[in-house]
């Protein structure tokens, strides 16, 4: 196994976290902004406020993308183990 099937095996890894993740911290991020925008705007400045929103459509999202996340993840353990004998070279 040289160092550019390590870089490759590290790139593909990163890649699929970041993919993984994206799509529950770009709502977290929407909700978040959303619910600082009303609370400047209303002056309330309370800490839970912010709290259970962002759990709910954390929540919703896994709910929706959890499937597709799960199948992302395991198709690149899959493509990983696969392909494990021409590591051992």
């Amino acid at each position: 196994m040289t160092v550019d099937d390590v870089v490759g095996i590290a790139n593909q890894c990163l890649y699929t976290i970041i993919k993984t993740a994206a799509p529950t911290l770009l709502i977290s991020l929407a909700v978040g902004l959303i619910i600082s925008i009303f609370q400047t705007v209303t002056s309330i400045q309370e800490q839970t406020l912010t709290f259970v929103p962002k759990v709910l459509a954390i929540f919703v999202t896994l709910m929706l993308a959890g499937h597709w996340m799960m199948n992302n993840m395991s198709q690149f353990m899959i493509d990983l183990w696969s392909d494990f004998t021409r590591y051992l070279h």
